[in-house]
């Protein structure tokens, strides 16, 4: 990164949208610096595999150069495809798309609420996980990355900004910060005054992963795996398994579950269960899940489970505040997604790029940049929330308003 006379760009978190906007400063050479809390990329579970949309795959290809979005397309799964397949759990069978259950409705909803075609990119549902992705877009922002360092806030100056810290101490002055730091971000709380709110869904889940090899009994797709057992409400499980590796033991496959509210019950609902209690958990909710299925949960690799609490943001959309020039934020500390429809990660991967080409046109900080990007952003973030949580309440049967809990 070329060095100059500007102060650096300020990133909370170092999650997938901040990390694409350091690749895109990176490339414009705009100096920057990521703060995050945890001491690693490796300090906890990466989660489930992601399916990129097309205006994703777009967003990434318009930041990375060339090459290095090569890379990224190598590593990213081609599944065939363009369906959502539906499992019943406990018999193993795949459910009819006209299947009725006993009071006339559509059979399981397993296919029920998703969009009508996942496919991203050459007819094929494209996909990544969430470590690897991190990884690659790290890729060359490593040191500039600050770990260990917890942001709680921030403090404007007459020519900048400096973002506070957990231990009481500050950063450098920075020219602007972005919190990028998720559905906990203080940045988003300070700047919108408490106007930008995360609700508790009461819903819950598990990522997990297992070698590709326990996946032969589902083999290449998209799959859902439904189970209403449960006196508490619907248990199901969505993986897309990629052709090829699957009689390789040293390549894994995600996946991951959701419920409704009382169906997974963590100790303390704790938020940050992870490897294997939350392994644990998933093996106990789907013991009686037919063998077809179950070595996905029996080999699954305990280290990268985690227990998740499904949230969202506002369902109306995303809340206007009072633009601050220096301060605004992207991703999760947003617009926090239920995981129906896949529509999060992509929205988030969409600020990245929208942000880092204004601030790169710029040629680094300019007043009118955050105003400029959060106007855009509102208009498909809102859509993007509405659409998130209208196929969230036919999924996970969770409905919010404006007086529930928040995170």
């Amino acid at each position: 990164m070329a060095t100059n006379a500007r102060k650096p760009i300020l990133i909370s978190g170092a999650g997938l949208s901040s990390l694409l906007l350091a690749r895109s400063l990176l490339r414009a050479s705009i100096p920057f610096l990521v703060f995050e809390r945890d001491s690693s990329l490796s300090f906890r579970a990466q989660g489930y595999r992601l399916r990129l949309s097309s205006e994703g795959l777009d967003a990434i290809e318009s930041v990375l150069t060339p090459e290095a979005f090569q890379t990224f397309w190598a590593k990213c799964s081609k599944t065939g495809g363009s369906g959502l397949v539906a499992v019943n759990a406990l018999t193993g069978s795949n459910i009819p798309e006209a299947a009725k259950d006993s009071d006339g409705k559509k059979g399981d909803e397993a296919a029920k609420g998703g969009p009508p075609s996942l496919a991203s990119r050459d007819g094929k549902v494209v996909g990544i996980s969430r470590g690897n992705m991190r990884k690659l877009f790290m890729a060359g922002c490593e040191p500039f990355v600050h770990w260990s360092r917890h942001v709680t806030g921030y403090e404007l100056t007459s020519t900048g900004v400096f973002a506070l810290f957990a231990d009481g101490s500050k950063s450098v002055e920075g020219d602007m910060l972005v919190g990028g730091e998720g559905i906990y971000s203080q940045i988003a709380k300070q700047l919108s005054q408490g106007k930008l709110k995360t609700y508790d869904t009461g819903a819950r889940g598990i990522h997990g992963q297992a070698p590709s090899t326990a996946f032969k009994g589902l083999g290449e797709g998209v799959w859902r795996l439904a189970d209403d057992s449960n006196p508490n409400g619907r248990l199901f499980v969505i993986t897309n398994i990629r052709p090829g590796g699957m009689d390789d033991p040293t390549v894994q496959f995600g996946w991951t579950m959701g419920a409704q509210p009382g169906v997974v019950q963590a100790p303390n609902d704790n938020f940050s269960l992870v490897g294997a209690p939350a392994a644990a958990l998933a093996k106990s909710l789907t013991k009686d899940w037919h063998p077809r299925l179950k070595p996905l949960f029996e080999e699954m690799n305990e280290s990268e489970a985690a227990f998740w609490k499904i949230t969202c943001s506002t369902p109306s959309g995303v809340p206007e505040w009072k633009n601050e020039p220096r301060v605004t934020v992207i991703g999760d500390a947003v617009h926090s997604m239920t995981p129906a429809g896949g529509i999060g990660a992509n929205t988030a991967i969409r600020d990245s790029a929208l942000l880092g080409g204004l601030l790169t046109k710029a040629k680094g900080y300019q007043d009118g940049v955050s105003a400029t990007y959060e106007a855009e952003m509102r208009v498909y973030a809102s859509e993007a929330v509405k659409s998130s949580y209208g196929m969230a309440k036919g999924q996970f049967g969770v409905s919010i308003d404006e007086n529930s809990a928040t995170v």
